[in-house]
């Protein structure tokens, strides 16, 4: 997986089972211009478009809780359909017909198993850093690169280290602010200085 991966969770009300001659898992794996719990000192949101040119380029799987050993659909197989619309990232998975996906579907079809995950990097210049009316930190994805989509379990606690790294960056860059990688050695030699015996 590449360093630069980072994770999101969103709870769906439309995480289904459409039962056909075939059965298929349909819903939505993120959603657009919906702002974000706090997730580390930002918020954030996704704006439509995002997933636009990773859609047409990119090679996606369906796991189950990001499980690479339990593999749903894959698009370029023809088994996972991505689709941006209204709402935000549509899918539609044809579950191979193992024992996991079975269990699966019964978990989702009983509303044990109702939120979706996705794994994705952020494409260059696919982001916006800017203060809310609030005066909190908004990130506003603009265009990523999306890795898979998972129906989840547990919603991970969001894997924000990179996102984190970029949220200091564009504090740093800010004009008149203290860069974080200065304050942080200012307050590693305030505690030397408060703890060395004299």
């Amino acid at each position: 997986m590449p360093v630069d991966l980072e994770r999101r969770t969103v709870v769906t009300p439309d995480l289904r089972i459409i039962s056909e001659a075939t059965p298929r898992i349909a819903g939505h794996a993120a959603l657009f211009d919906s702002i974000s719990e706090d997730l580390g000192g930002f918020r954030e949101r996704i704006r439509p478009g995002a997933f636009g040119a990773s859609l047409a380029a990119d090679d996606v799987r369906a796991l189950f809780n990001h499980d690479p050993n339990v593999i749903l659909g894959r698009n370029r197989a023809g088994t996972l359909r991505l689709t941006e619309d209204e709402r935000g990232l549509g899918i539609e998975i044809d579950p191979p017909d193992t024992q996991a996906a079975r269990d699966l579907m019964v978990s989702i079809a009983r509303g044990d198993v109702s939120q979706m995950s996705f794994g994705f990097s952020v494409a260059p210049g696919g982001q916006i850093w800017e203060k809310d009316a609030q005066g909190g930190v908004l990130r506003t994805l603009t265009a990523v690169r999306l890795f898979d989509v998972s129906p989840v379990v547990f919603p991970a606690y969001p894997d924000t280290a990179v996102a984190v790294r970029a949220l200091d960056a564009w504090r740093d860059s800010e004009p008149g602010t203290i860069p974080v990688g200065m304050l942080r050695r200012r307050l590693d030699l305030a505690l030397i200085a408060t703890t060395t015996p004299i």
